[in-house]
């Protein structure tokens, strides 16, 4: 019998109603770090997804690079967040946090004491990142980096570890997903255009991946690998991150990964946000999982990147468990009861994307509403 949209899974621990996932979207509504009861009310209203991933969620103050985000570090950001699981939780819905360290995409106006943000190696990302000031936001380019010690690296690994284990045990999660994406520091350190170490972190596509792996086994062996995910993006250009050999250093990756027992997957297809397909980086998708799928590997394979429903459908018919949708969540609470019901989407306010209060974040109606 083919999945739909609307079948059930069982993903690690989880046993999800659908298959469609809200994708973690940065909205910067979480001043000094903490998650605010207007968020509790932003997630609540989406819990009927079959799973929630939260906004991208720094795991230490180094991790943080953009204003008001949320943090895993602190006493009053883990509060913060039961108040949010626990309003998902009541309506019956799923959700995971995202953890996240930026890297060299961040400013020093966001780093204990003023500090460069750290990278693999010291070579500055060609993107912005934003800040408040004076209650207004703006993107600024980001800061130069220096480039972590050998001896540091435990450290990293023990931030996502600690991290991790808050999130489920006092913050509440039903489990984590580890942002190795989007060229942020775990994606930096496998990317050749940002790794130029010469160490065992640095050259080959094992010692690049080295952080990676010692990161998710590290998480595995904390909480139990059905409560982990893991999100990628093979070829996608944000966050001026690039790699030379991506088909090798993927299949390699997922080769690795295998043995961990993951609850599932998350890969972005093509440019975040943008196109899925990239003329000057092909990349074959198919070969990533079934290289995975080789060695062992069962868990979930998530898929995003602009699915429309028919699209997510088609995915599920070839093979995919999950789809994400990002934009469509941000002015759709409802969204599984729209497409259900095959109704038209609200269209979401970009003026509202990044900070602000309930306009734009909480105020979209649903269906029965409008």
């Amino acid at each position: 019998m083919t999945s739909s949209l609307f079948s059930p899974l069982r993903v690690g621990r989880m046993e999800l109603p659908n298959r469609i996932v809200m994708a973690p979207l940065t909205r910067n509504r979480a001043p000094d770090a903490i998650p605010t009861p207007l968020m509790a009310e932003y997630y609540a209203q989406r819990a009927s997804a079959g799973l929630l991933i939260t906004e991208a969620t720094a795991i230490s103050h180094q991790g943080q690079g953009y204003a008001d985000v949320p943090g895993l570090y602190g006493t009053e950001q883990l509060d913060g967040w039961r108040r949010v699981t626990d309003a998902v939780h009541a309506r019956g819905g799923r959700i995971v946090t995202q953890l996240w360290h930026v890297g060299r995409v961040s400013h020093v106006d966001l780093q204990p004491d003023g500090q460069r943000p750290v990278a693999p190696s010291a070579i500055a990302a060609r993107t912005k990142t934003y800040l408040i000031k004076d209650g207004k936001g703006s993107f600024v380019p980001t800061s130069e980096p220096r480039a972590l010690a050998a001896e540091e690296m435990p450290g990293i690994v023990h931030d996502f570890r600690h991290a991790a284990r808050h999130a489920v045990t006092t913050a509440g999660f039903d489990g984590v997903e580890v942002h190795g994406a989007n060229g942020y520091l775990l994606d930096q350190f496998l990317k050749t255009g940002a790794n130029q170490r010469s160490d065992y972190y640095g050259g080959s596509i094992p010692n690049r991946a080295r952080l990676l792996l010692e990161v998710m086994r590290a998480i595995v062996d904390e909480i139990g690998g059905d409560r982990v995910g893991l999100r990628l993006s093979p070829v996608t250009p944000a966050n001026d991150v690039t790699d030379e050999n991506p088909q090798a250093l993927f299949e390699y990756v997922m080769k690795q990964l295998a043995p961990l027992h993951l609850a599932y997957i998350h890969i972005i297809e093509g440019s975040t946000g943008g196109l899925r397909e990239l003329p000057d980086r092909p990349f074959d998708y198919e070969a990533m999982k079934q290289a995975y799928r080789r060695a062992g590997g069962h868990a979930a394979w998530m898929v995003n990147n602009g699915y429309t429903p028919e699209m997510a459908e088609q995915a599920l018919e070839h093979g995919a468990d999950l789809v994400a949708f990002g934009k469509a969540y941000i002015a759709n609470p409802d969204l599984v009861e729209r497409l259900r019901a095959k109704a038209p989407l609200n269209t979401p306010d970009t003026a509202t994307f990044y900070g602000g209060g309930a306009r734009g974040y909480t105020d979209y109606p649903t269906l029965g509403q409008a």
